[in-house]
């Protein structure tokens, strides 16, 4: 049993300790929760109980204020009706006392007048009647200072008629102290005679005279002129307050006289002492020497708080549920667990399989390629001796099917370099027109043997130089250009480049035409589908197509909007997103076969294989790639009709002069192949072009091709229109398609320009894609002859030795200092270095091949030697670096990168290590099989110059070594 197996998992180690932590949160939880709702409870139960005392408290200071303010307007009456008439007015004072003033909270007012002891004798004349004592109501004694007898009252104080308020100790404290403040002062309470209910006196100091604010006591008492006073039943006042409020018997209230706080006085309700559930509020009635308060309690006891008692019984239930559950799942949890541990372990037994299988793919790949080298380069020395036709035939054949195996070989380490995620892209300035050019030149031949039509059209909205990556780019163009000419036997190929921008508006515009002619869509439709009453397809070749995007309504839709955006979006812009289409006539993927059209491997059917051979693995390369480069894919295929690919990619616009800094400076193979471009000929620009063809698509294609050199292009898509331009314009050339309006029509124009009678004739060129001279030399155009498909490079060549340009270029090119550098540059582009060239760069040259295999040894050597190259070889690093060390007679070294006992790169870093010491630089070229590990990046930080894969054919070897000799 592994060790892995006695490892305790999570829930079983912690299983028990977590069920009872979970017990005691729970329990806690419940307790807290218990706690929590009584508080609440309690709390709320104290607030209702403060909001209504504090209610009660404000409404009985309220009433008491009011009828203190009733007391207080009694003292203006007075004033006015007995101190301030002469004589006074008291029987009217009077009436105020006993009808307007009477008032249901208090018991009665009075107004007693201050008599002082020198005026006691006129005043009891003047009243009739004589001061008496207020207990005893006998005469007041005569030795008192002053007194205060009762003059006016209302009926239910009329007792106290005659009678002097200063005898009374409550009442003579009362009218000193309101005399002396100019407040009110109440009593402490009291019974009252008729009611036996408690109450209070309220007593206020009526003044002859206004005084300030700020009077003393002493010029208040000067200007004292008498008393009024208010009984208060304050039981009553209390009673009819609660009487007034639904909860008057939800609580209990008390009012008390505070003063003396050590011995208070209940004014109303039973004595309620201090507790929990109390609540106070202060009462203000006017006197700030008195000081009361209102003490409320509920009349019941808190009741049993149910909720909180539910709640904590429905958690402590619910605790326990879980805790049942998860015990119950305590087993199931280790089968899950282990469950997992075993999809761990598969998962990572699946990602070690990836990875072995990706090592493996390159493993072998480089195991394969190694052999292939020897095979290729053995089949190409072989075929540089004499051998007789059969011989050759035989070796030619074998070197093909070798080329194509290194091909699936390439397909194949890509898709593995895919699924390992160590696909890397670079970003390089290039020439997007010259990748198409270069892809049409690659499959020029398998074009001509099928006599298909092969084209390709980029709008003039696209720069000229974009920042991407080109080797990419140019691999998914090639899948989708070389599987559609596998899969076309008639018809055309046709590959467009456009802005999505302008892509977009011309379909919109288009979808907007056809609903504004609702009546008209048959027709509309079918004019996306003919042009001509022979039933023919406005496409390049006149075939049907799937997709309708190439037709010629379509693309005349999407040239007008290329035109009016060029005319009206002149600001630059920093990235462009571009769609790319390829097109054919071919057989078309049946529907149920196109969903898995992407899939590795995958054919549309087992038969696929058989009749058209490949491995499926292009789609999912290109697919993967345009993903990479963060575009879509997709296609439209009709059976029997064709299929059209497209893809979008969103490229940085470059300049000229970044990708003149990038071909300068030191790069890599893949990069310098796409940087490096022979500049169009600038000899033709200004030139005069007609194009005869009565296929606008394809006459589109042309002109666009002629425009790229400068030249000025008319179009004409009959005879007519075209010996007319002929006649109004002064043409230098006439191109005219062999198939301008059906099967090698074009050939008759010649005859057509001699039967219009004499005119001034341009040179006649023809446009065709097979290599019938004869009849055309016998139609008249001689030797003008482009061979489709078109290039630009390819036209100028043509047309400069039409017009006799190329002569004079020449000669000027000999006079120039600079001319050999361009042809070597011109040579290098293209491709096509012959072996003369190569044979002056490397004669007399030391070149030492580093290589622990003894085929790839003699490969190379023979590759070199061939060219005149002296050629010395060792097979590992060290023997290498003994060779190099300065001083030393070689030009160049191929440094293979796997070897054992000292790699390529080790082997490098010494060598570089010398010449930094003293000695000069040899130019080392890195060679390997392995096109993963060695990356270039590797091969630069080392201090190699450039990187050759293995095999490398002659046009590969010329590269190579014509930028250093």
């Amino acid at each position: 049993m592994s060790k892995q197996r006695h490892v305790k998992y999570f829930g079983e180690k912690y299983h028990g300790k977590l069920l009872v932590l979970w017990l005691i949160l729970g329990l806690g939880a419940a307790v807290y929760i218990n706690h929590s709702l009584t508080d609440s409870y309690i709390e709320r139960r104290r607030e209702t109980l403060a909001n209504m005392c504090k209610e009660r408290a404000w409404m009985l200071q309220d009433q008491f204020n009011s009828s203190m303010n009733h007391v207080r307007s009694l003292t203006a009456l007075v004033t006015t009706f007995h101190l301030a008439k002469q004589p006074s007015a008291l029987d009217q004072a009077r009436q105020f006392f006993w009808t307007s003033f009477e008032r249901p909270l208090m018991s009665g007012v009075a107004y007693a007048h201050k008599v002082e002891h020198w005026q006691r004798r006129a005043f009891e004349e003047e009243m009739g009647w004589s001061i008496k004592e207020m207990r005893s109501n006998a005469p007041r004694a005569q030795n008192l200072d002053e007194y205060a007898p009762t003059v006016l009252s209302q009926n239910t104080l009329a007792h106290l008629a005659s009678v002097d308020m200063m005898s009374g100790e409550e009442d003579r404290e009362n009218i000193l102290r309101s005399r002396a403040s100019g407040k009110g002062a109440l009593t402490s309470p009291f019974r009252l005679l008729e009611s036996d209910h408690l109450g209070v006196v309220l007593t206020f100091t009526v003044y002859k005279t206004d005084l300030p604010d700020d009077a003393t006591p002493a010029q208040r008492i000067q200007a004292t002129a008498g008393y009024v006073g208010g009984a208060f039943d304050f039981e009553s006042l209390v009673e009819n307050l609660l009487r007034q409020l639904s909860e008057s018997q939800t609580i209990i209230v008390n009012v008390n006289d505070v003063t003396n706080k050590s011995n208070p006085l209940v004014m109303y309700g039973p004595n309620i002492p201090d507790g929990n559930e109390i609540e106070v509020c202060q009462l203000e009635f006017g006197d700030p020497f008195r000081k009361h308060e209102m003490r409320c309690r509920f009349n019941k006891e808190a009741s049993v708080v149910w909720t909180a008692i539910t709640t904590t019984f429905g958690i402590v239930v619910i605790v326990l549920l879980v805790a049942q559950i998860f015990y119950a799942a305590g087993n199931r949890i280790a089968k899950v667990e282990e469950d997992y541990r075993k999809m761990e372990d598969l998962k990572v037994r699946a990602e070690s399989a990836d990875v072995a299988k990706s090592q493996f793919l390159a493993t072998v790949s480089h195991e394969i390629r190694t052999p292939m080298n020897g095979v290729l380069g053995m089949l190409q020395m072989l075929m540089d001796t004499e051998l007789d036709s059969t011989q050759r035939d035989y070796a030619h054949t074998a070197l093909e099917s070798g080329k194509q195996l290194i091909k699936l070989i390439n397909e194949v380490l890509d898709q593995a370099k895919i699924e390992s995620g160590r696909m890397e892209l670079e970003t390089v300035p290039f020439k997007l027109r010259t990748i198409l050019d270069d892809i049409l030149t690659l499959f020029s031949a398998e074009n001509k043997d099928k006599g298909i039509e092969l084209a390709a059209y980029v709008s003039e909205r696209v720069p000229d130089v974009v920042l991407g990556d080109p080797v990419r780019l140019h691999q998914i163009v090639t899948n989708l250009v070389g599987n559609s000419i596998k899969f076309t036997d008639r018809g055309h190929i046709f590959v467009s480049v456009h802005l999505e921008e302008d892509v977009k508006a011309a379909m919109s515009a288009q979808c907007e035409a056809c609903s504004k002619q609702v009546t008209e869509t048959q027709d509309h439709s079918d004019k996306l589908n003919t042009v001509d009453a022979a039933g023919s397809c406005s496409t390049l070749s006149g075939l049907e197509a799937a997709d309708r995007r190439n037709n010629w309504e379509t693309f005349k839709l999407i040239l007008k909007q290329e035109k009016s955006r060029l005319t009206t979006h002149k600001q630059p812009v920093d990235t462009v997103k571009l769609v790319f289409s390829v097109e054919d006539t071919g057989v078309g993927i049946p529907v149920h076969a196109q969903e898995r059209v992407f899939s590795p491997f995958m054919q549309a059917d087992s038969s696929t294989s058989r009749n058209y051979g490949g491995t499926g693995i292009g789609l999912s390369i290109s697919k993967c790639l345009v993903e990479l480069m963060k575009g879509e894919i997709g296609f439209v295929s009709s059976l029997g009709v064709g299929t059209t690919f497209w893809f979008t990619v969103n490229f940085k616009v470059g300049d000229l002069e970044a990708l003149e800094a990038a071909h300068s400076a030191e790069c890599s193979k893949q990069q310098r192949a796409a940087h490096s471009s022979t500049p169009l000929t600038t000899q033709l620009s200004g030139l005069k072009a007609l194009v005869v063809d009565g296929r606008p698509v394809r006459s589109e294609v042309t002109r666009y091709h002629l425009r790229r050199l400068g030249i000025q292009v008319d179009v004409a898509s009959d005879v007519s229109s075209a010996l007319a331009h002929q006649r109004s314009k002064n043409l230098d050339m006439i191109l005219i398609d062999k198939d301008a309006w059906g099967s090698s029509t074009g050939l008759s124009y010649p005859s057509k320009i001699k039967e219009a009678g004499p005119t001034l004739a341009p040179k006649l060129v023809l446009l065709a894609f097979d290599d019938d001279e004869h009849k055309a030399k016998a139609a008249g155009f001689s030797d003008n002859v482009i061979k489709k498909p078109l290039r630009a490079s390819y036209i100028a060549n043509h047309l400069e030795k039409a017009l006799g340009l190329d002569l004079k270029r020449r000669t000027r090119e000999s006079s120039t200092p600079t001319s050999s550098s361009s042809d070597t540059s011109a040579s290098i582009n293209s491709g096509s270095g012959s072996s003369n060239n190569l044979h002056s760069l490397l004669t007399g040259k030391w070149i030492l091949v580093v290589d622990d295999n003894k085929v790839n040894r003699r490969v190379a050597a023979g590759a070199l030697q061939k060219y005149g190259a002296r050629v010395e070889c060792v097979e590992s690093g060290r023997l290498a670096i003994e060779k190099l060390e300065p001083p030393h007679k070689f030009d160049a070294c191929f440094m293979d990168i796997q070897m054992p006992e000292m790699d390529g790169f080790e082997a490098t870093r010494r060598i570089r290590c010398f010449e930094k010491r003293g000695g000069s630089h040899v130019p080392i070229l890195a060679m390997t099989a392995d096109v993963i590990q060695a990356t270039y990046d590797e091969c630069r930080r080392c201090g190699m110059d450039d990187y050759v894969s293995k095999p490398f054919e002659e046009k590969q070897l010329y590269r190579a070594v014509a930028k250093f000799f």
